[in-house]
Formats: structure tokens, C-alpha cells, sequence
């Protein structure tokens, strides 16, 4: 499933299947195949992009995202509003939503942010968005997890990373939210995969530009 997954810059991914989809596109190459559905965690800019929604919209596109990502698409788009624990199919793709939020007030729980659970081909993948390891996250359980490195605004640091992946146990951790100004940098994805060195193996995808 490695091999389907693609890191387009920051924290925008691309998953390849028989359903294709986006989560937080956000300065994404003009040349990215449609997208059967994309996945917004939350409104702030470098997660939910208008422009860059348009590059991949066809008209089958499903756009699915919390109540604050429709309040803010409301005027543009028709969002499907997913809450905490809620899921959907979409071809031969399961996509649940879950918390996401930190302890400080940059992503508070009253937000309703989100993290998803994508089921796809066998096997499990997690994608974090921005938040801490709260205990909500304790019951989810994956084989790919995508996770923030940054550390910045209250989320998950290297040691609240390490504390999921050992709740969490995926074989695979993938870094997000890093590589631009907006997220962490090199290093701290690299201090990532030390702190992560005994517990699951880090794969790095080269950004598609």
C-alpha cells in the first residue's frame, strides 16, 4: 500500500486505488489527476485551499471535511460533514473520521477537527492532521500511520508521537507537515524517525513537484 501513497509538499498526500483521494491538498502540482474524493481536517489555509480544490475537482468529486470546513466552502462548494467516529464508503474505500485537537488553543476540541482512518485494499491508514495524541486516539489501531512532525502550535511532539505509535502499532510511520514554511523542517522529521527507530520503520516519500 506504501507504493499508492504520494507526499505532495507540507501535509498534502494523494492515495492511489481504486478510489483516488486527497487529503489537504495545498500548493499541489496543476498536473494532479482528478480526485474521486478529498479530505479536508480543518479551514486553516494550508489545509483547506480553494485554488488548489480547484485544480483536482471533477464532478464526481466528493468533498468531505468537519462543520468548520463547510461553514468556510459554503459559498463554493457542497461539503459532506463528517463528526468524530462517523464513516463513510466511497467505492472500495472506507474513510472514518476522528479527533483531532491539542491542548492548546490552536486547535481546541470545540472545534471538531479531524484525523482520518482510511480502509483501503487491506489495510489501515492513519492520518493525524494537526493534533496532539489525546486520549480519544488511544482506541484507533492502523498499519500505516501519517504523522505531524513539527512540533509547532500544541501539536504532537516526538515524545506524544512515540506514545501513539506504540498505542497505534503501524508497521510504517510516514512524516507530514513539514518541508515549508508553514510546518517543521528536515531535521525534526529525521528526529522522527530516531525517536521511532525500535517501534516502526519511517518511510520517506519524495514530494511530487
Amino acid at each position: 500500500m506504501i507504493e499508492h501513497i504520494h507526499w505532495l509538499g507540507h501535509a498534502s498526500f494523494r492515495i492511489d486505488g481504486p478510489t483516488c483521494i486527497y487529503i489537504d491538498p495545498f500548493r499541489i502540482p496543476a498536473d494532479c489527476p482528478p480526485a474521486d474524493v478529498i479530505l479536508l481536517t480543518h479551514e486553516h489555509y494550508d489545509h483547506c485551499s480553494p485554488a488548489d480544490i480547484d485544480r483536482i475537482l471533477a464532478p464526481h468529486t466528493r468533498i468531505i471535511g468537519g462543520e468548520g470546513v463547510a461553514e468556510f466552502l459554503k459559498d463554493e462548494y457542497p461539503v459532506m460533514v463528517l463528526r468524530h467516529w462517523q464513516s463513510v464508503n466511497v467505492g472500495r474505500a472506507n474513510i472514518k473520521a476522528v479527533p483531532a485537537y491539542t491542548y492548546t488553543n490552536h486547535h481546541p476540541a470545540a472545534r471538531g477537527d479531524l484525523g482520518f482512518v482510511l480502509a483501503m485494499n487491506f489495510q489501515d491508514i492513519y492520518y493525524a492532521g494537526d493534533t496532539d495524541f489525546v486520549a480519544e486516539l488511544k482506541r484507533v489501531r492502523c498499519d500505516i500511520a501519517i504523522l505531524p512532525v513539527s512540533g509547532k502550535d500544541g501539536i504532537m511532539t516526538m515524545d506524544s508521537a512515540k506514545d501513539l505509535v506504540k498505542t497505534m502499532r503501524p508497521k510504517y510511520v510516514i512524516p507530514s507537515h513539514f518541508g515549508s514554511v508553514e510546518g517543521g523542517t528536515l531535521l525534526d522529521a529525521k528526529a522522527l524517525e530516531t525517536t521511532l527507530s525500535d517501534l516502526a520503520k519511517v518511510v520517506w516519500l519524495q514530494a511530487t513537484v
